[in-house]
């Protein structure tokens, strides 16, 4: 981030609601004691994803790549009473540092962890999430929305993070060969051409696709 994108960063983060004490603790433990700790959605897109979970008051969510669990807590804050969060981690050895802050957090009651992979365990579960959030392997979310959309009821949302991946899905195509920004790129455009959906791409942080699902067929 050049100076100027780190100024304006920080003057959003002034002006927005703070990020609470126990999920700052999680971000600085995150980028600690994990690799990659930047995948951690942080303050701003954390109050947005909070935002949006109160304005489309969901039921039940899905969400697709726990990682340290601090997304999973910004939405299960945004939750009503008696609504729930099912979030799908594949690698198990985050189990063992994730776990205990979600169990720990004021939001523990709203959130199931699910350790393994969601292509296969989330379609025998028989849930109809009203909003799911997608952050997991990135050469596989086109398979992770064509899993979830079914299953979503007419007027439902999908968020999809990343989905600017640094900038690499504008790059000449002789550029993109590693297979994560092959993945984001086939998913920006089959959403795109997809009439089932209406979607727009949110220039924040890496990018973030909301999309609402506006027909079964």
């Amino acid at each position: 981030m050049t100076g100027e994108g780190m100024e304006t960063d920080e003057y959003i983060k002034a002006h927005i609601d703070a990020e609470p004490d126990y999920l700052h603790r999680l971000w600085r433990d995150t980028q600690l004691r994990l690799s990659y700790g930047q995948m951690a959605s942080g303050h701003v897109q954390g109050r947005l994803l909070k935002m949006l979970t109160r304005m489309i008051r969901p039921r039940t969510v899905v969400e697709l790549g726990t990682f340290s669990g601090y997304s999973a807590l910004c939405i299960a804050e945004g939750l009503d009473e008696g609504a729930e969060l099912h979030t799908f981690e594949i690698y198990d050895e985050q189990e063992d540092f994730t776990r205990p802050w979600i169990e720990g957090s004021p939001w523990a009651d709203k959130i199931h962890l699910h350790i393994g992979d969601a292509l296969k365990m989330l379609p025998p579960m028989n849930l109809h999430p009203d909003m799911a959030f997608i952050d997991a392997d990135k050469r596989h979310y086109v398979d992770f929305y064509e899993m979830l959309l079914p299953m979503m009821p007419v007027g439902s949302y999908i968020l999809a993070d990343n989905t600017l991946w640094y900038g690499h899905v504008v790059e000449d195509e002789t550029r993109q060969s590693d297979r994560q920004t092959l993945g984001i790129k086939a998913f920006n455009d089959h959403v795109a051409a997809d009439d089932r959906v209406e979607k727009v791409i949110v220039p924040v942080r890496d990018g973030l696709t909301l999309i609402r699902k506006i027909k079964d067929n």
